[in-house]
């Protein structure tokens, strides 16, 4: 297999992407994910409204560091003209590359017509596309769906419309928004656009990719130059070695014990409190204790504690406490 690569980003023979996913992939995700195997990241999806108006929730998304790269930044909306500004406005934060969200299922985003809404609207998301591209002298990538629900799906023409306008990549995710997380990815689509002779550029697949074992399967049936990662990654940072290594032995690597898994979650706790601010760092932790912790017998008190807990070294001392007391604990797969 050769290089993969958007524009002049190299991302080897076929790279791990960590999902864009709203209050997920901020920086103190990926910062453990990076560590931890992903080849090419991307920020929180951000809104083009909020960008132009100055929002600060918006502003703030834009934030990358120079450890993290490759990165794209995400935007989404429904508008043209704000999207075309907006992509300016991302430029100049300075990623690798600008990614346009035509995948976003969730109700207050699709049916106004962004994200996934814009699959009913095809002449204009090539519009939107090609405007972006026209603004910007960064790659422009997609992430889309399938289609709006099963009698939509025309996933090769948007392909093609895409990539003639301008496009470097795509990233498909498997599911039509009807589907939203639902049912089973459908691969054999995202086949269908790789393997289609016009299709020239590197296409990702989504969806359901959550082992080793069947990231080598889907790699091996379906031909995609990469795949990417979401929620498998939640609280799981390792997988994209695991992946790796898989890839290239054929062993699987041995789950993390708790020490692992213990300083991966502090070097999270310890970022988050960093680029927040420590009321904000420590209540946007709580949502991934239970993810680092999952299957773990008996952890429920831990769980509890963690999540009540205010203070940043009572946190940390709870977490050496969990490093103890539990050492010799897996997850119960």
């Amino acid at each position: 297999m050769g290089l993969v690569r958007i524009g002049n980003i190299e991302l080897g023979e076929f790279p791990l992407l960590l999902a864009p996913m709203e209050d997920v992939s901020d920086p103190p995700f990926r910062a453990v994910c990076k560590e931890n195997g992903a080849d090419m990241m991307y920020t929180e999806f951000i809104s083009s409204e909020g960008l132009i108006r100055n929002a600060e929730k918006s502003v703030q998304k834009l934030d990358i560091y120079d450890y993290e790269r490759p990165i794209g930044i995400q935007i989404f909306g429904d508008k043209i003209e704000s999207m075309r500004q907006a992509a300016a406005i991302a430029e100049g934060a300075q990623p690798e590359l600008v990614d346009i969200n035509y995948g976003c299922p969730v109700k207050k985003v699709a049916c106004k017509g962004a994200g996934a809404g814009i699959l009913l609207d095809i002449p204009k998301m090539q519009k939107m596309t090609e405007e972006i591209v026209k603004q910007v002298s960064l790659p422009v990538t997609v992430k889309t769906r399938l289609g709006w629900d099963d009698s939509t799906i025309q996933i090769v023409e948007v392909a093609k419309r895409l990539q003639d306008v301008g496009i470097q990549a795509l990233t498909i995710h498997g599911r039509t928004r009807k589907q939203m997380y639902k049912g089973v990815a459908d691969w054999t689509k995202i086949a269908e656009v790789k393997n289609h002779p016009d299709i020239h550029i590197p296409i990702f697949g989504n969806g359901d990719i959550d082992s080793p074992e069947k990231a080598l399967e889907y790699r091996n049936t379906y031909g995609v130059d990469g795949i990417m990662i979401g929620r498998a990654a939640i609280g799981y940072p390792w997988i994209f070695n695991e992946i790796k290594h898989y890839m290239a032995t054929g062993e699987l690597l041995d789950p993390p014990n708790m020490k692992e898994r213990v300083r991966i979650t502090k070097a999270h706790l310890e970022f988050s409190l960093e680029w927040k601010n420590e009321r904000q760092g420590i209540y946007e932790m709580r949502r991934h204790y239970t993810n680092y912790f999952r299957g773990i017998p008996n952890f429920k008190p831990y769980r509890t504690k963690l999540v009540e807990s205010e203070s940043p070294q009572e946190l940390f001392d709870i977490l050496e406490e969990v490093s103890v007391v539990f050492e010799d604990a897996y997850a119960l797969v």
